[in-house]
């Protein structure tokens, strides 16, 4: 039997950066106003102005796992960090608004003069660096070209440069940095925005709760849109 409280505040998943930011606007749409900044605090479980919610603030990459294990009862993610969680734990959340914050471009990049379109013939071999394992292996998987694929967390745009890998699939912005490198976007893989996603177990025991906090959500997305 769980020994939670009844009143236990509603926790949103949230990462530092862009995706936060983003998320104030819609947040103070909905409502609701955070009350202390995660960049200079050094708190991890921030309070709102709504007593039933509170948000906790972990790694991009993590906030999936916090939801669909529980310890968040709902977050906000990127479609490409949600993609590369589903193919390792399908069926575990509930992903119900695009809230098209945070967004960015998945693509391929290779150094300026690299032969791109030759590489990728079918059957040809190539090295690429990413961190987004089964996006790149899918992708290169319908084109008929083997990879070798070298996982990094970060610094991506130096593998090309000294040799680690010939290609690099990542997310691109502004392509400031890439330009910065000696590097171009030769290919698009997919579009990407963040989706707000939902702990399953906790969408049917605290439904009532969850659910206005979901439309209000949704509202705030259409109207931005």
């Amino acid at each position: 039997m769980s020994t939670e409280p009844k009143n236990k505040p509603l926790t949103l998943a949230l990462s530092k950066g862009r995706i936060f930011e983003e998320t104030l606007p819609l947040l103070a749409e909905a409502g609701v106003h955070v009350t202390e900044n995660p960049e200079t605090s050094r708190k991890l479980i921030l309070p709102t102005s709504s007593p039933d919610l509170r948000l906790i603030i972990v790694r991009a990459s993590d906030v999936p796992t916090y939801v669909q294990y529980g310890a968040a009862d709902l977050g906000i993610a990127g479609k490409d960090v949600l993609d590369e969680h589903v193919a390792d734990h399908p069926g575990g959340l509930y992903q119900p608004i695009d809230l098209n914050i945070a967004r960015c471009r998945l693509c391929v990049a290779v150094p300026k003069g690299f032969d791109y379109q030759d590489a990728v013939q079918q059957g040809s071999r190539l090295r690429v660096a990413t961190k987004y394992v089964q996006a790149a292996r899918e992708h290169f998987a319908e084109k008929g070209v083997h990879v070798d694929l070298i996982k990094l967390y970060g610094s991506m745009e130096l593998a090309p440069l000294v040799g680690l890998a010939d290609a690099i699939v990542d997310l691109v912005s502004s392509g400031g940095t890439l330009k910065a490198n000696n590097l171009e976007a030769v290919e698009e893989i997919t579009q990407i925005s963040s989706r707000l996603i939902v702990n399953k177990a906790a969408l049917k025991t605290r439904g009532e709760r969850l659910q206005p906090l979901i439309d209000a959500f949704a509202r705030a997305a259409a109207q931005r849109d």
